[in-house]
């Protein structure tokens, strides 16, 4: 060692007993089993902790009790911000019943999925939060049959596959935006939607369908598809929905993040919004209420959906729990929120 540099002093739990005046057992219970300290003495424990700067051996401790108390979420696109809703929510649950949470993003790419749960699988994690890119092909379902990791589906609820899933009513949330639009006046409407290997995308396409095949009035749709789910899509979706010949004056889009695109485009063009072509989101974002024309939605319980996803995913890891664990399906319904986007103007 040279002169001027410190030497590293490594931290180990016989350092916090000596330090908070309790026994290396005590120490190990206050890290491991809260609930069997008192609080008096973890408050001690825990000050010693901190003021030592000890930082606990997860990996060791994994192996000793076998039992990790990492969760994992793996999500469409981070970018988008109903899925960093839902991870909050799933966060708390984590927080609340002493585990950690990381988030992985597959950016809608299966080869990004798999290489995602191949690592979470190598690092033992607890159990993963899953919002799979493509459910049809069922190759997310045949890498966490491989990999053995306990799972939630979120958004998803292939009838092939046993795994709780939390997901809400999509074929409704279509229906409510489709039916909103026909009250308003509107005959001629058009839906811009996503990937159809999507389930979120064919759900909620199945709803605006089922509304306007059933209307009495004589009503049009015109469906518009788009790769991304972001604003440039949804921009781009507007640029096209204005060369129609015979152009819709209402658009539903397939999450709010496109419907602000579509927003811009049509504002850019000078098409007056609502009175000119009503706009109706989904998922009814942050970003939604505070549009340059407030953004009427359908609104998804996200962090509800994050919370109980994870609520499940516990119950099933939990050692004390999992033998009487049974896989559900919870169903959450959407509503509609009205905002100026897509209101009649008087």
């Amino acid at each position: 060692m040279r002169d001027g540099e410190e030497q590293a002093v490594v931290v180990g739990i016989k350092d916090v007993a000596r330090h908070a005046g309790v026994s290396s057992g005590t120490v190990s219970n206050t890290l491991n089993r809260p609930d069997v300290v008192s609080p008096l003495t973890r408050a001690k424990v825990l000050k010693a902790i901190k003021e030592l700067g000890y930082v606990p051996d997860e990996s060791a401790r994994l192996l000793r009790s076998g039992e990790s108390r990492l969760l994992a979420a793996l999500v469409l696109d981070l970018a988008n911000p109903f899925f960093v809703d839902v991870v909050r929510g799933a966060e708390l649950a984590a927080q609340e019943a002493g585990l950690n949470l990381i988030t992985c993003n597959s950016a809608q790419k299966a080869e990004s999925e798999a290489s995602h749960l191949e690592m979470l699988a190598q690092q033992r994690v607890r159990g993963v939060l899953l919002c799979p890119v493509d459910d049809d092909s069922g190759r997310s379902m045949r890498s966490m049959a491989r990999s053995m990791l306990p799972h939630v589906l979120i958004d998803s609820d292939p009838s092939d596959h046993a795994a709780c899933s939390v997901l809400v009513d999509d074929v409704r949330g279509g229906q409510l935006a489709a039916q909103h639009l026909l009250e308003m006046g509107h005959r001629h409407i058009a839906l811009v939607n996503g990937p159809m290997r999507l389930a979120p995308c064919r759900d909620r396409e199945r709803g605006v369908r089922a509304v306007m095949e059933t209307s009495t009035e004589r009503a049009q749709l015109t469906v518009l598809s788009v790769e991304g789910l972001d604003v440039t899509a949804g921009r781009e979706a507007g640029h096209r929905l204005l060369e129609v010949a015979d152009r819709p004056t209402a658009v539903t889009c397939v999450n709010d993040l496109t419907a602000l695109g579509v927003l811009q485009a049509m504002t850019a063009a000078g098409v007056r919004v609502p009175d000119e072509m009503a706009i109706v989101g989904y998922d009814d974002i942050e970003f939604a209420s505070a549009a340059a024309v407030p953004l009427s939605s359908v609104r998804q319980p996200t962090e509800q959906l994050g919370r109980t996803a994870a609520r499940l995913l516990i119950e099933e890891t939990d050692a004390t729990r999992s033998a009487d664990h049974q896989h559900q399906k919870v169903t959450f319904f959407p509503e509609l929120v009205v905002r100026e986007s897509s209101r009649l103007q008087r």
